[in-house]
């Protein structure tokens, strides 16, 4: 292309604001759809973006449309609602999912974009708001060859390591995959460190005894300072979302169909913490929510 493709963005959120900043900051012209839950855009605004107010203007203003909302039921709201991203499309789009979905529902969803003339890619971020601000997201990709290889110049933008997984539906796939098991460790921990503290099982020698042998990691570190110190600002991932990712993760078992009995117990917790009001929180605070 002699010219930088025109992006529209639906969902400037806590990881969609970030995304947009970082597409803007490197020369590329930016649309958005104005909505409720957008973090403050007037940085954005002063930058360039134009805004609207339907998905199909949108869509009627760019060439790529990156869609940063939760899950299944908002990406199918975002493109098919009344004037939605779909009725804007134009032979050629290319719309980026970054939510994280229902592999079969992504397939469907797909094939009704490809049937308009339209191009699909799934591309499921990890990491948090702080690694979308900076850039630094993690992608894991499904897409035809060609295709990424099309949009991996606007991926660079705000990512820094991108994974292909397969063909359309496999970036999702493969972020469920991820997600069970960064949360069902999650939740091993925090039932470990709730049963700690009732115990009266010093905060230090657990976090030593655990950080040296096999409960070390990722996300040991990240629920480490909630551990020894009460915050909880190094996982701000919420038991809603748990929720609703390991509900996604056993539906995709079902589809399979493969072994789920760990998956249902940790998808269980999570669902209890949320009907009992708490789905606000972040992940770390299951600890104070299992031990009081």
């Amino acid at each position: 292309m002699n010219e930088k493709p025109a992006i529209g963005i639906v969902g400037v959120g806590l990881m969609g604001h970030g995304i947009a900043s970082n597409i803007q900051k490197h020369g590329y012209a930016l649309r958005f759809l104005r909505h409720p839950g957008n973090q403050p855009a007037e940085d954005l605004i002063a930058a360039g973006a134009v805004a609207y107010d339907t998905g199909r203007e949108v869509a009627q203003h760019a060439d790529i449309v990156v869609l940063c909302v939760t899950g299944t039921p908002e990406v199918e709201d975002a493109l098919f609602r009344e004037n939605g991203v779909f009725s804007g499309l134009r032979p050629g789009t290319t719309i980026i999912d970054c939510s994280t979905a229902i592999p079969a529902a992504t397939r469907k969803v797909a094939a009704r974009i490809e049937a308009a003339g339209a191009r699909y890619v799934d591309a499921a971020m990890t990491r948090t708001p702080k690694e979308a601000a900076e850039g630094r997201l993690n992608l894991i990709v499904g897409a035809p060859d060609a295709l990424l290889q099309e949009v991996m110049p606007l991926l660079r933008c705000f990512a820094e390591n991108i994974a292909h997984a397969g063909p359309v539906g496999s970036g999702h796939q493969m972020k469920l995959l991820h997600n069970f098991v960064s949360l069902g460790f999650s939740a091993v921990l925090a039932e470990a460190a709730a049963a700690a503290r009732r115990a009266g099982v010093p905060a230090s020698t657990f976090t030593e005894v655990l950080g040296k042998g096999g409960g070390g990691g990722v996300v040991f570190e990240r629920l480490k300072p909630f551990i020894l110190a009460g915050d909880s600002s190094s996982f701000t991932f919420t038991l809603a979302n748990a929720a609703k990712d390991m509900s996604y993760y056993t539906a995709m078992t079902k589809d399979l169909p493969a072994e789920s009995g760990l998956a249902e117990a940790t998808r269980t917790l999570y669902a209890r913490m949320v009907e009992k009001g708490s789905g606000a929180s972040p992940i770390p605070e299951l600890i104070a929510l299992l031990s009081a």
